[in-house]
C-alpha cells in the first residue's frame, strides 16, 4: 500500500513564484529581497491565508522589480506602509473608533449631535435649492417648450396675457414652432355640483393637445383623447375625492356653472396630483375649444387682437433654432399688430424699434425669472434660493467648527494611544488614516441622524416654505451624489486638523503626557471666533427681520381693516342679489356698515387699466365699488366729494382718486377736482370728483400706487365688505348666513376677516423671520458646542496650573476668571466683526421695502449682550467644575 504524500510546507512561497523572482531580479541584490519577502510572506500566511499571501507576494515581486526596487534601509517599513487600507486595519480602526466614543460617550453625543444638526439644516436647504431649480423639469420636451410673452418698450414691462388667434398664428407663419397650446387659468372658483354634492372648484381651459406638449401622469384615460370633446374634463386625483371621494369616476357628469348657468362635463380623464415643481397647476382641464365655441365672450374673442385673456406656449422642433425663430418674430408682430403700433406712434412713442414685441420664455426659465409674471405659482428670486443655501452652508460651516474643536479637545486623553502606536512602529501617515476615518465614521453617523432629524420635522418645514418637500432619490437623482460628497467633504474637512495635531504628538512626550496642544493657536481662535460672527450675525438678523415685521404689522395702512367681514359672492349672481343681503342684514344691531366691491383688498393681484399720463401710457389699478365703500372702510377724503346715489353721472362718468395718481398727473388738492383722466377707454374721459388719502393694501415692499375708484354700470360686486362692532363676532356670523341661506339657498355662504386677507401680504416676510429666526438659533447652540470643547480643552491643558493656584490661595471666583476671560474676548471680538457686516445685509435686505425701519444701535447692543451671555453660560460648565477641583487630585494628574 501506498503512502501517503507528506503535508506541504506552506509557510514558504510556492515555487514558481520564487522561480519567478529569480529570474526577473537583478543578481546583485537578489539574495537580500528574497529573503525579504520570505519574511513578509510568512507574515501574510499567518494573518490572510495562503491565497492572499501568494497575491501579495507577486505585487512585491513587480514592486521590487527596477526602477521600482526599494532602498535596504527602508526594509523596515515595509510591514506597517502598506498595510494603511488592509481590510484588517480598516476594522481594526472601526474598533477603536466604536472604543473612543463609548469611553467619551458625552463628548461624543455632543459632537454627533452638533455635526448631524448642521447636516440637517443643509440637507433641507438643499432639498428646497433642488425643488426650485427643478421646476418644470418633469416634462419630456422641457427644453423646447417656450412661454410667449410680450414686452412692452415704452414702459419696460412684459405681458404673459395674450389674445386668442395668437397660438394657430404663430403654428401657421413661423417654420419651427411645432405646437402651441393656449391655457386659460381659472379666474377664480366656480360652483359645481357632482352628484347631490355643490361645492366650489377652479376649472381652467386648455388645448386638445395639452397632454401631447405637457407630461403629467395619468391614473385613468388617455393623454390622447382626454380633451377631445368640447364637453370633456380632466380632474387631479385629489379634485376627484374631494368630489365623489374616490378616483375611478370617469364617465361621470360634472355640472360647472360657466356665466350664469350650469354646463355639464364628463369626466374624460383622472391624473396624479400636479407636481409641487409644476409652474402649471389645475384641479379641472377643459378644453379650450368650449370657450370659443360655447361661451359668449369666447365667441367674441376667437379671432380678435386686442383682447388678452390666455397664455400661449408653443414646442419647438428638434431641428430649428431657437434664435431662427426669434429673427421673424418682429415681423410677425407687425403683421398683427400694425393698427396698435401705429397707434403707439401717435401717443408719442419715437423709439427706432417697435415700441411692443413677442419673445419666447424657456419654460425651464420661468420659475426663477421674477420680470414676467402670470404663473399660477409665483416666480422666486434666484438671489434668495442662494441666500438660503449661504445660510445652510453658514450653520453647516459652524457644526464643522464645532466637531474640529471637540475633537482637539478630546485629543488630550488620546495622547498615550499616539505614543504607544509609535513606539509599535506606527507612523504619522497610519495615524492620519485612523483619526480621518474616525471623523468619516461620526460624519456617517451624524447625516444619519440628521436625515432622521430630517423626516421628523420635514413636515414643519414644508409648512414655512410653503412647498411639498420630500427625501426623494426618484424625483432628486443628484441628491443621492450630493449626500455621498457632503459626507466625505465634511468628514475631511472636520477631521484633517485633528488628525494632523494628533498624529503629530512626539512619541515620549506622549507617553509622559507632556504634550501642548494648540488651544491657544491663532488658529483655534479663530474657529471660535468665526463661529460667534455667524451665530451674532444670524441673531442681528432676526431681531431686525422681527422689528420690521412688527412696524408692517402696526403701521397704519390707510383704512381701518378690524371688524370687516369678505362675503364672497363670486359664482353666484352678485349684482343682483347684493340689495337684497344687505336689505336682509342692515337692522342687526352688530352690523355698523355694508359694501361691496369688485375685489377683496387682501388679493395678491389687482385689476389695473392703462390711462393716459402726459402724453404716455401708465397702468393704474382700479376698483368698482358700491355706495358708502369709503365710509365701510374708514377711508379718509383729502378733497372733493364721496359717490351720490342722487347723481346720476356719478354711475356713468364720475371717479375718485388716490394722492399717489394725483401727483402722478402733477396735479394738487386745490385743482384736481374736475379734472379729466384721459385714455381710460376709447372716447370716454372720466371726471374726478374726490381723492382719497392714500393707503397700502399690497405688500409694504411696493409703493403705494395709482388708484381710481368708480361705480360704472358694467362691474359686479364680487365681494360684500361687512363692518361689525367690535367684540365677538360668531352672532353677525349666524345672521349673515341665515340672511344669504333665504338670498341664495342653492350656494355656500364663504366669508373671511379682510384683517387676515392682509396678513397673508406678509406671509413671505413672516417664512423669511422664520428661518432666519431658526438658523441664528441653531447656530448659536452649535457655537456654545465648540466653546464647550474648547473650554474642555483648556481646562485639561491647565489642569496642574488650577491646582497650584488653589493650593496658593486662589479662589474659585479667580478660577473662573482666569479660564473665561480669553473667550469672552473672542466672543466680544466676534461680535465686533458680526456687527457692521450684519447691518450691511440687513440694509440692502430692507432697500426692497418702501416703508421700512431705522436700524437702531440697540440692535447690536442687545445682540452681543446675549451672545456674550450664553457663551459665559457654557464657559461656566467647565470653568466652575475646574475651580472646585481638589488641588490635590490636579497635580496628580501630571
Amino acid at each position: 500500500m501506498r503512502a501517503p504524500d507528506k503535508e506541504p510546507n506552506h509557510e514558504h512561497a510556492p515555487r514558481w513564484a520564487r522561480w519567478l523572482l529569480t529570474r526577473l531580479h537583478p543578481d546583485d541584490t537578489l539574495e537580500e529581497v528574497s529573503g525579504d519577502l520570505d519574511e513578509l510572506y510568512t507574515y501574510w500566511y499567518a494573518r490572510s491565508g495562503r491565497t492572499q499571501a501568494t497575491l501579495r507576494y507577486l505585487l512585491y515581486v513587480v514592486s521590487v522589480l527596477p526602477p521600482f526596487v526599494r532602498r535596504r534601509q527602508q526594509r523596515e517599513d515595509y510591514y506597517k506602509q502598506h498595510l494603511i487600507l488592509n481590510a484588517d486595519m480598516l476594522r481594526n480602526y472601526v474598533k477603536i473608533a466604536l472604543r473612543n466614543i463609548v469611553r467619551q460617550r458625552g463628548l461624543t453625543f455632543i459632537n454627533i449631535l452638533g455635526l448631524s444638526i448642521g447636516l440637517f439644516c443643509f440637507v433641507f436647504f438643499l432639498l428646497y435649492a433642488l425643488s426650485e431649480f427643478s421646476f418644470d423639469r418633469f416634462h419630456t420636451n422641457a427644453d423646447r417648450i417656450y412661454r410667449v410673452y410680450q414686452w412692452d418698450n415704452w414702459t419696460n414691462t412684459g405681458e404673459t396675457a395674450h389674445p386668442m388667434p395668437l397660438g394657430p398664428a404663430m403654428k401657421q407663419d413661423l417654420p419651427g414652432v411645432k405646437q402651441y397650446v393656449r391655457i386659460r387659468d381659472a379666474w377664480r372658483e366656480s360652483f359645481t355640483k357632482a352628484g347631490d354634492k355643490v361645492t366650489q372648484a377652479k376649472i381652467s381651459f386648455a388645448d386638445p393637445q395639452f397632454f401631447s406638449v405637457f407630461s403629467f401622469t395619468f391614473k385613468k384615460g388617455s393623454a390622447a383623447s382626454a380633451l377631445n370633446d368640447l364637453y370633456n374634463v380632466v380632474l387631479t386625483e385629489e379634485t376627484a375625492v374631494r368630489l365623489w371621494g374616490k378616483t375611478d369616476v370617469v364617465g361621470k357628469i360634472i355640472e360647472v356653472k360657466v356665466q350664469d348657468k350650469y354646463e355639464p362635463f364628463v369626466v374624460s380623464a383622472i391624473i396624479e396630483n400636479i407636481p409641487s415643481n409644476s409652474s402649471i397647476t389645475f384641479q379641472m382641464l377643459g378644453n379650450f375649444n368650449f370657450l370659443t365655441t360655447v361661451t359668449s365672450d369666447g365667441k367674441g374673442q376667437v379671432n380678435d387682437w386686442r383682447y388678452s385673456s390666455s397664455q400661449t406656449y408653443v414646442q419647438l422642433d428638434h431641428t430649428n433654432s431657437l434664435n431662427a425663430v426669434k429673427k421673424r418674430l418682429d415681423n410677425f408682430y407687425r403683421k398683427y399688430n400694425a393698427d396698435t403700433e401705429a397707434e403707439t406712434r401717435k401717443k408719442g412713442w419715437k423709439g427706432a424699434g417697435l415700441s411692443r414685441a413677442y419673445g419666447l420664455q424657456p419654460l425651464l426659465a420661468m420659475h426663477m425669472d421674477t420680470q414676467l409674471k402670470g404663473a399660477q405659482v409665483a416666480a422666486t428670486d434666484p438671489e434668495l434660493v442662494w441666500i438660503l443655501l449661504s445660510i445652510a452652508t453658514g450653520i453647516l460651516l459652524i457644526s464643522c467648527i464645532n466637531f474640529t474643536t471637540l475633537a482637539i479637545g478630546r485629543s488630550v486623553h488620546r495622547a498615550k494611544e499616539v505614543g504607544v502606536r509609535k513606539v509599535m512602529g506606527g507612523n504619522k501617515r497610519s495615524l492620519v488614516v485612523q483619526f480621518i476615518a474616525e471623523a468619516l465614521l461620526l460624519t456617517i453617523l451624524s447625516a444619519s441622524l440628521g436625515l432622521l432629524l430630517l423626516q421628523i420635522f420635514l413636515p414643519y418645514f414644508q409648512q414655512i416654505s410653503e412647498r411639498e418637500l420630500r427625501v426623494s432619490f426618484v424625483q432628486f437623482p443628484e441628491l443621492s451624489w450630493l449626500l455621498v460628497g457632503l459626507i466625505l467633504i465634511v468628514g475631511l474637512l472636520a477631521g484633517s486638523y485633528p488628525a494632523w495635531i494628533l498624529s503629530g504628538f512626539k512619541a515620549v512626550d506622549a507617553l509622559k503626557t507632556k504634550v501642548k496642544l494648540s488651544g491657544s493657536t491663532i488658529f483655534t481662535k479663530s474657529l471660535v471666533t468665526v463661529q460667534f460672527v455667524l451665530s451674532a450675525g444670524f441673531i442681528i438678523a432676526t431681531l431686525i427681520i422681527l422689528q420690521q415685521l412688527n412696524y408692517i404689522k402696526s403701521k397704519n395702512p390707510g383704512f381701518k381693516s378690524e371688524n370687516i367681514i369678505v362675503v364672497n359672492a363670486d359664482g353666484t349672481w352678485p349684482k343682483e342679489i347684493y340689495p337684497f343681503f344687505k336689505q336682509q342684514i342692515a337692522a342687526h344691531p352688530g352690523i355698523i356698515g355694508v359694501t361691496g366691491s369688485d375685489q377683496n383688498l387682501g388679493g395678491l393681484s389687482h385689476s389695473n387699466t392703462e390711462v393716459e399720463v402726459n402724453g404716455q401710457p401708465k397702468k393704474i389699478n382700479e376698483l368698482f365699488v358700491e355706495r358708502d365703500y369709503l365710509q365701510v372702510m374708514g377711508m379718509q377724503l383729502k378733497a372733493g366729494r364721496d359717490f351720490n346715489p342722487a347723481i346720476t353721472s356719478d354711475r356713468e362718468n364720475a371717479v375718485i382718486i388716490n394722492e399717489a395718481m394725483m401727483k402722478e398727473f402733477g396735479w394738487t388738492l386745490n385743482n384736481v377736482i374736475g379734472q379729466q383722466i384721459k385714455g381710460y377707454r376709447k372716447d370716454f374721459n372720466p371726471v374726478v370728483i374726490g381723492v382719497v388719502k392714500d393707503f397700502n393694501y399690497q405688500s409694504f415692499k411696493m409703493k403705494i400706487e395709482p388708484q381710481l375708484f368708480h361705480q360704472l354700470a358694467d362691474y359686479r360686486p364680487y365681494k360684500y365688505f361687512v363692518r361689525i362692532a367690535p367684540g365677538d363676532p360668531s352672532q353677525v356670523l349666524a345672521t349673515l348666513q341665515a340672511s344669504w341661506k333665504e338670498v341664495v339657498p342653492d350656494f355656500p355662504f364663504r366669508y373671511s376677516f379682510l384683517n387676515e386677507d392682509l396678513n397673508r401680504t406678509y406671509k413671505s416676510e413672516a417664512r423669511w423671520s422664520n428661518i432666519v429666526g431658526w438658523a441664528g438659533g441653531i447656530s448659536i447652540f452649535l457655537a456654545c458646542l465648540g466653546l464647550l470643547g474648547l473650554s474642555a480643552l483648556a481646562v485639561a491643558n491647565r489642569t496642574k496650573e488650577i491646582g497650584i493656584r488653589k493650593v496658593l490661595g486662589a479662589s474659585s471666583t479667580t478660577i473662573f476668571g482666569l479660564l473665561s476671560k480669553d473667550f469672552v474676548k473672542l466672543v466680544l471680538v466676534a461680535v465686533l466683526i458680526a456687527s457692521p457686516l450684519a447691518w450691511w445685509v440687513m440694509n440692502k435686505w430692507l432697500q426692497d421695502f418702501a416703508f421700512r425701519i431705522d436700524i437702531e444701535w440697540w440692535v447690536f447692543a442687545l445682540a452681543g449682550l446675549l451672545t456674550i451671555g450664553i457663551s459665559i453660560f457654557t464657559i461656566a460648565t467647565q470653568a466652575v467644575k475646574a475651580a472646585l477641583t481638589n488641588p490635590v487630585k490636579s497635580l496628580r494628574s501630571e
